[in-house]
């Protein structure tokens, strides 16, 4: 028979646990570099960028505009690399509590 109480009862635990994992986001971080090193970017879970580095010999007048596009290739280096910490975050603190329903796929709220 189905525990239609106890369903709604692992609904609340996993909006807490939800809730609780989000909030944390801000905790993980990556950071993505370009140029061999010589710039760095570090983002968060929540895609903030929270730091750059910068190798001071690239700290040069006239290359102003290379310096602008290895920031971005940094940038979005980290970008990328942060999501799949932020999806296994997300899947460890929720581990348990979301149901296995035949016939729906609920792995997308982690994407």
């Amino acid at each position: 028979m189905f525990d239609m109480m106890g369903m709604l009862g692992k609904v609340k635990d996993l909006q807490a646990k939800m809730k609780e994992a989000q909030e944390s986001l801000g905790s993980i971080t990556e950071t993505g570099e370009a140029g061999a090193g010589m710039v760095k970017a570090t983002v968060n879970g929540k895609k903030q960028l929270l730091k750059i580095e910068i190798d001071e010999d690239l700290i040069k007048p006239e290359d102003r505009e290379v310096l602008q596009d290895l920031i971005i290739a940094a940038t979005n280096n980290a970008m990328e690399n942060i999501e799949d910490k932020v999806k296994a975050h997300l899947q460890k603190a929720t581990q348990g509590l979301v149901p296995n329903i035949p016939g729906m796929d609920l792995g997308g709220m982690f994407s």
